[in-house]
């Protein structure tokens, strides 16, 4: 059996079981990390707390609309969404592009297909490149530009947004960034009220990191203000 490197993280947000399970499956095998959701509101919320390089929407979800769940991540996020509709129509793919879709595909859709505008689509995404800044107190290793995080020598499996809450404390290692600073840093300004969305990052990366609220060795809570990464640090050149 053939392994692949990790390609990037896709979120199916999909009600159909059956699709989820196929796509998952089918596009795990071509070296992609996958994560799945049942309805639109679960979709957001597993974007805005672990983050995904692409995102599969399927137009008929139970809960709200699929043009409103574009609409609302369209707010905060810029990964790419192809969306998947039973309905063929002309005018309505062209409202999903104006709205911020980057690809559409009708149900029934070949898996070779979909695939191919998936490798597009990630061909085309804009390579960020990350100042180079190395954390390491011999217990806890961090590497911002290398995207690697190591708990006494073991590496750790961080979601897309706990990296990047990381990261962002510690480029502002020792200064209290503000929940505002943190929510528009991570979700964008239209999500200055979600902070319960920042309460469920925090959470999780701190049980990763092996870090307890009441008695912090990394992430400090600022009550009523925000965060402070509290250890020091090396910056590489």
């Amino acid at each position: 059996m053939l392994h692949h490197a990790v390609q990037g993280s896709i979120l199916i947000i999909d009600d159909e079981p059956q699709i989820r399970k196929f796509l998952d499956i089918a596009l795990r095998t071509q070296g992609y990390q996958i994560l799945v959701a049942e309805n639109g509101l679960k979709g957001l919320e597993v974007l805005a707390t672990q983050g995904a390089d692409l995102v599969i929407l399927d137009l008929g979800l139970p809960d709200m609309d699929g043009k409103e769940v574009l609409l609302e991540l369209r707010q905060w996020s810029d990964a790419p969404v192809i969306v998947l509709s039973a309905r063929p129509d002309e005018q309505q793919k062209v409202m999903l592009l104006d709205a911020g879709a980057n690809d559409y595909v009708t149900k029934p859709f070949s898996i070779q297909e979909l695939a191919a505008r998936i490798r597009v689509l990630f061909r085309d995404k804009p390579v960020k490149v990350e100042q180079h800044i190395i954390f390491d107190d011999g217990y806890l290793y961090i590497d911002v530009a290398e995207h690697v995080v190591k708990l006494n020598g073991i590496e750790l499996s961080l979601s897309k947004k706990e990296f990047q809450l990381l990261a962002l404390l510690i480029r502002y290692q020792g200064k209290i960034i503000t929940q505002k600073q943190l929510i528009v840093e991570l979700w964008g300004n239209t999500h200055v009220e979600d902070t319960h969305y920042l309460r469920i990052l925090v959470k999780k990366l701190r049980d990763k990191i092996g870090d307890v609220a009441t008695e912090p060795k990394y992430i400090q809570t600022i009550t009523g203000v925000g965060l402070r990464f509290t250890c020091s640090i090396h910056f590489n050149h």
